[in-house]
């Protein structure tokens, strides 16, 4: 069964920056099925704001044949070795909406309960001209998951020129699915919700999917932080 990786590094600007057009994870890289290496962005932040785009602070998703396949690349690659001095969490597939092509989603998934922790991954290709509405409705609904009280971490990141994605570690699963449904105890709860029906009304993207993990190893700190997965 294929694993996928989360990955969360600072990189120097230049070498941040040079990756975006160079992509420095090949991809006939042994036992890679696909990587989206992207600059993170603070969830919710004024779209004009230095903390909207975090030029130094590199994401990167991907999918992998198998976990040695993983441990070799952060092992014997030369960006691997940079990312190694990161922070990563390993995950497990649970389930998806939406479809991206370049990802192999598993025929076999996962299993938990409603009170273990998961991640979620949303990523799409943007079209060009919905991008305003698209931060109209999307800005809202990043605000309501970076404030949730349900997740340890959540941020949102780009790749050029079209790729957005965001990241969220949640404390229970029912937590998260509460939020996605608009019941969280919370102001304005159905933020999600009714970006979801806009979405359905009229789509902003080429591609998009929303993929839930069953996180099951976590390695480095990120920002000072460690142990971000709550009972893994």
């Amino acid at each position: 069964m294929s694993i996928f990786s989360y990955h969360l590094v600072e990189l120097p600007r230049v070498v941040a920056i040079r990756g975006m057009f160079l992509k420095p994870i090949a991809k006939n890289t042994k036992g890679l099925i696909h990587a989206e290496y992207m600059m993170a962005m603070t969830l919710g932040s004024p779209i004009l704001s230095p903390s909207r785009i975090l030029i130094k602070q590199i994401a990167v998703f991907a999918q992998w044949e198998s976990e040695t396949a993983l441990d070799e690349f952060l092992r014997g690659d030369k960006f691997g070795r940079r990312l190694a001095k990161g922070w990563q969490v390993r995950l497990e597939f649970l389930r998806q909406w939406g479809k991206y092509d370049a990802f192999k989603i598993p025929e076999q998934t996962a299993k938990v309960e409603d009170t273990s922790p998961v991640v979620a991954v949303t990523i799409a290709r943007m079209k060009p001209l919905e991008v305003p509405r698209f931060i109209q409705w999307g800005r809202p609904v990043e605000k309501l998951v970076r404030d949730h009280p349900g997740t340890t971490l959540s941020l949102a990141s780009y790749s050029f020129p079209h790729t957005v994605s965001t990241f969220s570690i949640w404390k229970t699963e029912k937590e998260m699915t509460d939020m996605v449904h608009g019941h969280s105890a919370i102001r304005k709860p159905k933020r999600h919700a009714d970006a979801m029906k806009e979405r359905a009304r009229k789509n902003f993207h080429f591609e998009f999917t929303t993929l839930r993990f069953k996180p099951i190893a976590e390695f480095g700190t990120w920002r000072g932080q460690q142990n971000i997965v709550p009972k893994l």
